[in-house]
């Protein structure tokens, strides 16, 4: 048998005794968003059912056994057994309802995303006087063209000193006198 209790706005935590272990499992919800955390702790099997108090920090649960008394704190999707009891003055008693079982997800199964298609090669544009295609990459706009293809390789030149173009046969700039290289 599980049980439940709200621990926050939108917040529930879940406990169940499973032979030795106490699994607690925190689900939150909000508009468009559901996050759900657990986790097992080393109890040994309820004697009695678990009791849950709403401290400053928290959530405390209290889990008695026949090795003695737990407590496990919770802090939003976070929780740990504590090590020393904790004193439960001027806490409030959580109420704990009994379940079938716990979530075991409280989104259903998401679908797998189907592989995408190859892309089809870019058909060539027109638009107005503006023409491109893709192979080779060509662009035609009025009396201008533009043309890269991978046998054409251009390399322009520019002089160290003032950054005027020159030519791979120049030897001195024409506009600074610079030596080039």
């Amino acid at each position: 048998m599980a049980y439940v209790c709200e621990i926050g706005t939108g917040q529930r935590a879940y406990l169940e005794n499973q032979g030795t272990q106490t699994i607690v499992t925190t689900a939150s919800s909000s508009p468009g968003q559901q996050q759900q955390s657990s986790q097992s702790f080393l109890t040994g099997s309820w004697t009695a059912s678990p009791e849950s108090f709403r401290n400053a920090s928290g959530v405390v649960v209290k889990i008695t056994t026949s090795q003695g008394q737990y407590f496990i704190q919770i802090q939003g999707n976070s929780m740990g057994m504590m090590t020393e009891r904790p004193s439960l003055q001027g806490t409030q008693q959580i109420q704990l309802q009994q379940v079938d079982r716990p979530p075991n997800s409280s989104m259903p199964p998401m679908k797998p995303m189907e592989p995408m298609k190859p892309m089809e090669p870019m058909k060539p544009m027109k638009m107005g006087d503006m023409e491109m295609s893709m192979n080779p990459m060509q662009m035609r706009m009025g009396d201008m063209e533009l043309r890269m293809d991978k046998s054409v390789s251009v390399t322009r030149r520019f002089c160290s000193q003032c950054g005027t173009e020159v030519s791979s046969s120049d030897r001195f700039c024409s506009a600074c006198g610079h030596r080039l290289q």
